[in-house]
């Protein structure tokens, strides 16, 4: 018994110290990312509420085609759009209908 925990513990560590440092870098690119953007996630908020004529439900700093986004989910009438917001020239890059978000009853990840 105390050799199949110390196993576990043996293949558990390297596993751990792996997803920690991988943790801390994805936290340093955001931050450094978030640095250099030349709005803030409250101008990006409102640079997509104004594009979809809507208001918003959630936003994150994200990767899109490899480069650093403000994503904002705008809820607009009966529709859930998701805008991508450049983060240094403040352009709207991308808007697409979250389908995934809306409420319909069928998909428990609602």
């Amino acid at each position: 018994m105390k050799r199949k925990i110390w196993w576990v513990a043996l293949v558990a560590l390297p596993m751990t110290a792996v997803g920690s440092a991988y943790a801390t870098n994805t936290i340093e690119n955001d931050a450094l990312a978030v640095e250099a953007a030349k709005i803030g996630l409250t101008q990006a908020v409102t640079i997509a509420e104004q594009h979809v004529g809507g208001k918003a439900s959630h936003a994150e700093l994200e990767k899109y085609k490899g480069q650093s986004v403000f994503d904002v989910e705008v809820v607009s009438g009966k529709k859930v759009m998701e805008v991508k917001v450049d983060p240094t020239a403040g352009k709207v890059l991308a808007v697409t209908e979250d389908k995934n978000d809306h409420d319909d009853n069928h998909d428990p990840a609602d």
